[in-house]
């Protein structure tokens, strides 16, 4: 019996391996031909772009990863069913639920990896991908942004900390503006809070490289220190309109799917102290833990199927893997639209489809005739 298990397991494995890759090198490569037109001013080298392709290649490995377990495990079994081995191991007394016990092991160890694969691999690559993106559009590094917090150099040369940004809101808290001399500080602006106010038509101080969204920031309970001076100063409100637009932020600020579980842990908890609850982020939150899971009973479900009836041949098995894979896809995208239209809770959104194929995988697995 262990024989016949490791040569399953190795099978698997082995066109796990390619199918895995493969899918995951070719939406890598559609990205960057999709990409390509931003690229191709700029004369950029091959290898700049082979890299661009290489850095995005763990955050598509990790979304079709569900697809090409099923595929893989479909394609083991019901070949082996169609071989005949299954009834010869079953003629030989062998037990059905023996057999694949190291498939399960497989399915667990296939989820801790894509949990590493998000919460390590991912987040790393994705950043090195968008400074790559930018050093090809000779963009440059403008903002830094982690767990909610923001450096930028504004338009008039000034350093700008922003304590807390809220996309969805338009909305900064705990604004740090400091305006540098040739040799030293010489003022600096602290504000409680940023607001991006619609301005019509767009302000004549926009650079025309620059995106603008008709409006401008409005500071909120304003101290300004003049250290030229020794001075203080307080306003209720004061309009700055050298930091970017909304707009420009989008896309510098890292996207939920591009930060680990314990950033995006962070950047919400942070939210929710100051009083926001964001409910995409968590959604998303709840999604990162519970995509992974669903690679053990893809495990399962691919064992199960070709084990209730007869076997079909390659072109069989694949089309139902794509089938079911693709139902997944879109039954969770539809779970977390409701959860990010807050229809539904974001633990169910993120939940509910994982769970009801898992409670249909461990079914259709304690159905197996032995």
């Amino acid at each position: 019996m262990k024989i016949i298990q490791r040569h399953y397991l190795k099978e698997f494995f082995k066109v796990l391996a390619l199918i895995a890759a493969g899918l995951a090198l070719i939406f890598s490569l559609l990205d960057l031909i999709d990409k390509m037109d931003d690229f191709l001013p700029y004369k950029p080298s091959i290898a700049s772009l082979l890299s661009y392709a290489l850095f995005n290649f763990p955050r598509y490995l990790l979304y079709l990863f569900p697809m090409a377990i099923l595929l893989c495990s479909l394609f083991v079994i019901s070949q082996a069913k169609r071989r005949e081995e299954i009834t010869a191991i079953k003629a030989a007394g062998g037990r059905m639920r023996t057999l694949f016990m190291p498939f399960i092991l497989g399915g667990v160890i296939l989820s801790l990896f894509g949990f590493i694969l998000g919460e390590v691999i991912v987040p790393e690559f994705s950043k090195r991908a968008f400074e790559l993106k930018n050093s090809i559009t000779k963009k440059g590094k403008k903002f830094s942004f982690k767990e909610g917090t923001m450096w930028l150099r504004a338009t008039d040369g000034s350093i700008v900390k922003i304590g807390l940004y809220m996309p969805e809101e338009k909305v900064s808290l705990n604004v740090s503006i400091f305006k540098l001399g040739p040799e030293r500080l010489m003022e600096r602006i602290e504000a409680e809070k940023a607001r991006w106010v619609a301005v019509n038509p767009p302000l004549a101080y926009t650079k025309p490289d620059e995106k603008n969204d008709g409006g401008k920031w409005m500071l909120e309970n304003v101290t300004v220190y003049d250290l030229d001076n020794g001075t203080l100063k307080k306003h209720k409100q004061l309009d700055y309109p050298f930091i970017g637009s909304p707009s420009v932020f989008a896309e510098e600020v890292r996207k939920p799917e591009d930060m680990g579980i314990r950033e995006l842990l962070k950047y919400t908890k942070r939210l929710e102290e100051a009083g926001f609850r964001n409910l995409k982020l968590l959604v998303d939150l709840n999604s990162k833990i519970s995509y992974p899971i669903v690679n053990f009973f893809m495990v399962l479900l691919g064992i199960s199927l070709p084990m209730r009836g007869r076997a079909g041949g390659g072109l069989v098995t694949t089309a139902i893997g794509i089938f079911v894979s693709l139902f997944y896809w879109f039954s969770h995208a539809m779970s977390l639209s409701m959860g990010y239209a807050g229809i539904v809770p974001p633990v169910v959104a993120a939940w509910l489809v994982p769970l009801v194929f898992a409670v249909v995988a461990v079914k259709f697995f304690r159905k197996i005739h032995e």
